[in-house]
């Protein structure tokens, strides 16, 4: 089945901006969050596809977040792609741990960012 709904979930309004105009253009239906309790709401409102996730958020993190709804079993077959500054390689093989099934780093490259969205159609 083809991703088309997005959940973005990140506590910059200017990074949720930029990310919902570069996927909408694309053609994805976007809905964002700015933290991990209105995600969860919006995650009770609409599944999505795919969940692009940030880490470094107030409250509960992108990594306990994803952890939280990839245990979900409504939600072990949404996608979680971690979309965050923090770019060590320990970052990445811990967000992986948590559940996430690809990482990219920001500042996002659009191209990059589609093909890995591509990669779960």
């Amino acid at each position: 089945m083809p991703i088309q709904k997005i959940l973005l979930v990140d506590d910059s309004k200017t990074e949720l901006h930029h990310l919902s105009e570069l996927l909408t253009k694309r053609g994805y239906a976007v809905r964002t969050a700015e933290n991990g309790e209105e995600a969860m709401r919006r995650l009770g409102e609409e599944k999505p596809d795919l969940i692009l996730m940030d880490v470094v958020m107030p409250g509960q993190n992108g990594f306990q977040l994803t952890r939280a709804i990839t245990r979900d079993a409504r939600f072990t077959d949404v996608p979680v792609i971690m979309c965050t500054s923090k770019n060590q390689e320990t970052d990445k093989v811990w967000g992986m741990r948590q559940g996430a099934r690809d990482y990219i780093v920001k500042p996002v490259d659009p191209d990059e960012l589609v093909s890995k969205i591509r990669a779960f159609d």
